[in-house]
């Protein structure tokens, strides 16, 4: 199953019409969407089931039960999916199209496309063309998952920088 996440604030509706014409074109139907909120003129998709939202307890059901995670390039998302050993298709927003405020999604899908299990879509033609891919031949399984805590390194440089106002190493 491909889960398709796009965080709660703000809906996606270039990923959306992406993924759902690629699903009608494809009949892949084994795909589920949390959407956001639609508001009066969102992009609802046709070609696989959605919700607006979703509680914590649905959310994790399904990252648990997919076999591939479509996102945005937010950060939840891509802790998340290392931390499950998921692989994750990230299509990051963009400020010239103006789904977000600034280029930080392009420079954090650039920064994680290094990473085992980690693959960027940078338009939508190329969100079809690696889905083709990650269906045809499915990835395995990251080989690490990352910790869901930072390193106790960082943790004592925060620390010593706020109470003795020391630089970190």
């Amino acid at each position: 199953m491909i889960f398709v996440t796009v965080g709660h604030e703000l809906r996606f509706d270039r990923l959306m019409r992406a993924l759902d014409e690629w699903a009608g074109t494809t009949g892949y139907k084994d795909i589920f969407a949390q959407v956001a909120d639609l508001g009066d003129d969102g992009y609802a998709p046709q070609n696989f089931q959605w919700q607006r939202f979703l509680d914590p307890d649905a959310f994790k059901t399904n990252f648990d039960q997919a076999d591939l995670i479509v996102a945005h390039a937010g950060m939840g998302t891509i802790i998340t999916a290392l931390t499950m050993k998921k692989p994750l298709l990230i299509l990051p927003r963009k400020e010239r199209l103006m789904e977000t405020r600034n280029d930080h999604q392009l420079a954090t899908a650039e920064q994680f496309a290094r990473r085992e299990g980690i693959y960027v879509a940078r338009d939508e033609t190329e969100l079809g063309a690696e889905l083709d891919k990650l269906i045809k031949n499915p990835p395995p399984a990251m080989s690490t998952a990352a910790s869901p805590f930072a390193d106790p390194k960082l943790v004592e440089a925060i620390r010593g920088f706020i109470l003795d106002g020391r630089p970190s190493p």
